[in-house]
C-alpha cells in the first residue's frame, strides 16, 4: 500500500514538474514585481490626500486660492505635462504647491498619445483599426520605450526638487487599445515576440497560430461547438500576449522612473474595469506599478485592495461632484475600503471665481479624513473573515467571448462591459452576498494560487464563473480542499483550460463528484440558445437588474430563485473531498443583484449560497443587531494597524453604507440609492471587545459585546480597539 501511495505521489510530482505553464508562472519575469517597498510607498501618501485635477480651476494659483484650498481641506494637487515648459522648467504652479504644502502627482509623465491613443470622438475614424488584426498604430517597441523614457526624464527632473511629490502617472486612461473597447490588433510590431510568448506558456511544442485573428473568426462557430470541440485559444492567447507585453512595458517604465527618482512611486491613473481588453488584468498589472487611480467599475476597488501587499501601494479614486451627500459618502466609503485619497474632477466647482456652497458643506469631512483618520489608516492591513474569491482572468476573457455572441456582427459596438459582463455581475453578487451577511473577503489570483497555493488562513474558496482553470491551478485548489478547506463553485468550473479550450471533462469534476459531459453545448445550459445567462444584446441598455435577468430570458429558475446553469445536472451538489468539502451550486448568483436592490426581505434569498459558507465554520465578527430595511445595505470593514514604537497595535472598524455605484470608462464611483438618514444602531460583536474607542468623536465606549451609537448613513462610524 505504501509503495502504491509513494508511486502516486511521485507521479503527481513529475506531472507538476513537467507542466510548462506552471513553470512559466512560477519563474517568468512576466510575473516578477517591480520594487514595492512599503516604507517608500507609505511615505508618498502619509495620509488621505485629495488632489484636484484643475480643469476649470477658475481661481488661479494665488495666495488667496492657496489659503482657500488648504482651509477647505483640499490637501493635494496635480501637475500636468502642460505645467512644464518645453525646456523642462516647472511653471509657477509648482511654487504655489510648495508654498502651501500640497502633495501632488504628475499626470502624463510619459506623455500622451503613446499609452493612451485617442480622446473622445477622435476615436471614431479609427474604429476599423481597433477591430482589425493589424498592429497597434503606436507599436509598443524599443522606439516607443525610448520616447517615453525621454518624457519621464524631462517631467521628473522638473519636479523632483519638491518635497511634496507623491506619484508619477505614466498616463491617464492608458490602454493597449482604446479604454476597454473590443480591440483585436497586436500590441507590438516585434515579429519574434508572440512566438516566444507561445513557447513560454506552452513549452517545447506550442500550437501553431498561423494568423492573428479577430473575434469574428470565432463568433459563428459558437452555436455549433460543444465542449469537446470548443477552442478559443487562438484569440485568448493573443489577448494574454497583449496583456503581458503591456504589463511588462509599464513595469519597465516604472523601474526607469525609479532610477530618476527612487523616492516616488510610479503608476497610472484612469484605471478601467477588469477586461479582456486594454491591459486590465489586475493580477498582472498590480505587480508592475507602484501607484494607481482606478474607477470603481467591475469590482476594481476590492480587487486592487486584495492584490496590494499590505495595502502599501497608494490606490486612489476619481471624485465627481454629484451632491454634498454623495461627496461625503465617497470620502468615507473609499477611505473605509483602504483608498488613500481622491483625484477630483474640478468641473462646475465655481461661480466665476466664487467657490460653490458645497465645498463648505463637505469641508469638515475633508479635513477629518486628511488630518485625523487618514494618518491612522497608513500601514493598516485588511482583515477578512476567512473567505477568498477567486480571480481568473482567462475566465474574464472567455466570459466576454460567450457574452458577445448575442450581438452577432454588432459586437464591434459593445462598450460599457462593466454593465454587461457576466463575470462582473457574478462577482458582484458574491461580494454583496458576503458583505450583506457581515462577512468580509479577499480576492486571490490565479498567479498567487499557482505560485504559493491557497493560504491556510482561508476556510472557504469561492469560484465565481470560473470557467477556465489550468492544471496547475486545479492541483492547488484540490490540495486546499483535501487539507480541510471548502470550495464552492457556482457553475461550469474549469470546463475550459486557461487558453479557452474545452476539456473532455471539468478539471475539478472529480473533486466535486459530478460530470460535465464533453457534449455539453448551449442547448444544455441556461436558456438553451446562448452560452451565457442572458441575452446582452436585447438588454444592452437595461435599467434594472430584474429587467436584465428577465427580458428575452428563458433560463430555468430553480426553487431557490436563481437561474440553473446546466439543465440536466443537480443543484447544490455537495460532497467530501479529503478533509474538506466541495460544493457545486450549478446556479448563477446574478439574481442576487436584483433581490438586493429591491428590499432587505428579498435579499435574504442569499441564504441559498451563504448557508454553505456558514457550514464551513465562517463566522461574522461584528454585525448590526436586528438590522432590517432601514439598515439594509450596510457594510463593516476592519483593518489591523500594526504596533509602532509609540503606539500598540489596534483594530480599526468602519460602518458604512454600500449602495449601487455608477460610472463609465471616463470615471466612476458615485452612489445610486444612497441613504442619508441618521439612525440608532447597535453593533454586536461575537466576542467581548476591550476599550472600544470612537475615533471621530474621541469618546471611549468601554468594554462589551454590544454598543449603541447614532450613524449618519452617508458617513462612517470609525471605531478602534
Amino acid at each position: 500500500m505504501k509503495t502504491r501511495v509513494l508511486s502516486l505521489l511521485l507521479a503527481t510530482a513529475t506531472l507538476a514538474a513537467a507542466d510548462p505553464y506552471e513553470d512559466y508562472v512560477k519563474s517568468s519575469p512576466d510575473f516578477r514585481p517591480v520594487k514595492q517597498d512599503p516604507a517608500m510607498l507609505l511615505a508618498a501618501f502619509p495620509s488621505w490626500t485629495y488632489m484636484p485635477w484643475t480643469y476649470q480651476w477658475h481661481i488661479g494659483y494665488t495666495e488667496e486660492s492657496g489659503k482657500w484650498t488648504t482651509e477647505t481641506g483640499y490637501n493635494g494637487a496635480f501637475i500636468d505635462r502642460d505645467d512644464i515648459s518645453g525646456n523642462g522648467s516647472p511653471t509657477g504652479k509648482l511654487d504655489w504647491i510648495n508654498r502651501f504644502h500640497l502633495r501632488f502627482y504628475v499626470d502624463h509623465a510619459a506623455d500622451k498619445g503613446l499609452l493612451h491613443l485617442w480622446d473622445g470622438n477622435d476615436v471614431k475614424p479609427h474604429l476599423d483599426e481597433l477591430h482589425s488584426t493589424g498592429i497597434r498604430p503606436v507599436p509598443l517597441n524599443a522606439a516607443a520605450l525610448a520616447t517615453m523614457k525621454g518624457h519621464l526624464e524631462k517631467n521628473i527632473s522638473a519636479v523632483k526638487s519638491s518635497p511634496f511629490r507623491a506619484a508619477y502617472a505614466l498616463d491617464d486612461e492608458p490602454s493597449w487599445g482604446h479604454f476597454v473597447h473590443p480591440t483585436m490588433w497586436q500590441i507590438t510590431d516585434d515579429k519574434a515576440a508572440f512566438p516566444k510568448f507561445l513557447h513560454d506558456i506552452y513549452g517545447e511544442n506550442p500550437p501553431e497560430h498561423p494568423a492573428w485573428i479577430s473575434y469574428e473568426d470565432l463568433r459563428e462557430k459558437l452555436p455549433t461547438w460543444d465542449i469537446s470541440t470548443f477552442d478559443a485559444s487562438p484569440l485568448m492567447d493573443q489577448w494574454t500576449f497583449n496583456d503581458t507585453h503591456w504589463a511588462n512595458t509599464l513595469g519597465t517604465l516604472t523601474q526607469y522612473a525609479n532610477t530618476l527618482d527612487p523616492a516616488t512611486p510610479c503608476g497610472l491613473v484612469g484605471g478601467q474595469s477588469p477586461s479582456p481588453f486594454g491591459g486590465y488584468d489586475y493580477a498582472r498589472l498590480l505587480r508592475k506599478i507602484q501607484f494607481i487611480e482606478a474607477y470603481n467599475l467591475g469590482s476594481s476597488q476590492s480587487i486592487i485592495r486584495s492584490f496590494n501587499p499590505g495595502n502599501a501601494i497608494p490606490a486612489v479614486t476619481t471624485h465627481f461632484h454629484q451632491s454634498s451627500d454623495d461627496d461625503l459618502w465617497q470620502i468615507w466609503y473609499y477611505l473605509a475600503q483602504g483608498n488613500r485619497g481622491h483625484i477630483g474632477w474640478v468641473e462646475q466647482w465655481f461661480d466665476g471665481k466664487t467657490p460653490k456652497p458645497f465645498h463648505q458643506e463637505i469641508s469638515p469631512a475633508l479635513k477629518e479624513a486628511g488630518e485625523k483618520i487618514g494618518p491612522l489608516m497608513s500601514g493598516a492591513e485588511w482583515i477578512h473573515d476567512g473567505v477568498a474569491i477567486y480571480y481568473s482572468h482567462p475566465s474574464v476573457q472567455l466570459g466576454w467571448i460567450l457574452d458577445a455572441e448575442a450581438h452577432r456582427k454588432t459586437w464591434t459596438n459593445r462598450n460599457d462591459d462593466h454593465r454587461l459582463a457576466s463575470s462582473v455581475h457574478v462577482r458582484k453578487a458574491w461580494e454583496n452576498m458576503l458583505r450583506d451577511s457581515g462577512i468580509q473577503f479577499s480576492h486571490i489570483s490565479y498567479i498567487d494560487t499557482i505560485q504559493k497555493g491557497i493560504p491556510a488562513e482561508y476556510k472557504v474558496l469561492i469560484l465565481p464563473a470560473t470557467l477556465c482553470l489550468s492544471d496547475a491551478e486545479a492541483r492547488q485548489i484540490r490540495a486546499f480542499c483535501e487539507k480541510g478547506g471548502t470550495v464552492i463553485a457556482d457553475y461550469l468550473p474549469g470546463v475550459w483550460d486557461q487558453h479557452g479550450k474545452g476539456r473532455g471533462k471539468g478539471v475539478l469534476d472529480d473533486m466535486f463528484g459530478i460530470a460535465h459531459p464533453a457534449t455539453l453545448g448551449p442547448r444544455d445550459i441556461f436558456g438553451e440558445t446562448l452560452w451565457c445567462e442572458n441575452d446582452q444584446d436585447a438588454n444592452y441598455s437595461w435599467k434594472t437588474y430584474r429587467e436584465l435577468l428577465t427580458n428575452a430570458n428563458t433560463s430555468l429558475k430553480a426553487d431557490s430563485g436563481f437561474h440553473k446553469a446546466v439543465r440536466n445536472l443537480p443543484t447544490e451538489h455537495s460532497g467530501d473531498f479529503g478533509k474538506g468539502k466541495a460544493i457545486l451550486m450549478n446556479l448563477s448568483p446574478q439574481w442576487y443583484n436584483a433581490y438586493r436592490s429591491e428590499s432587505a426581505e428579498a435579499s435574504m434569498k442569499r441564504k441559498t449560497f451563504i448557508s454553505h459558507i456558514l457550514a464551513a465554520g465562517v463566522r461574522t465578527t461584528v454585525r448590526l443587531k436586528g438590522a432590517g430595511e432601514k439598515e439594509h445595505g450596510y457594510e463593516i470593514t476592519r483593518w489591523q494597524k500594526p504596533a509602532t514604537k509609540d503606539q500598540p497595535a489596534k483594530e480599526m472598524l468602519f460602518l458604512i453604507h454600500n449602495p449601487e455605484t455608477t460610472g463609465d470608462s471616463l470615471g466612476g464611483g458615485n452612489s445610486s440609492g444612497l441613504k442619508t438618514a441618521t439612525i440608532p444602531v447597535t453593533l454586536q460583536f461575537a466576542a467581548p471587545v476591550k476599550n472600544l474607542h470612537d475615533e471621530r468623536s474621541g469618546k471611549d465606549l468601554g468594554t462589551g459585546t454590544e454598543f449603541t451609537l447614532d450613524w449618519k448613513q452617508n458617513e462612517a462610524l470609525v471605531l478602534s480597539h
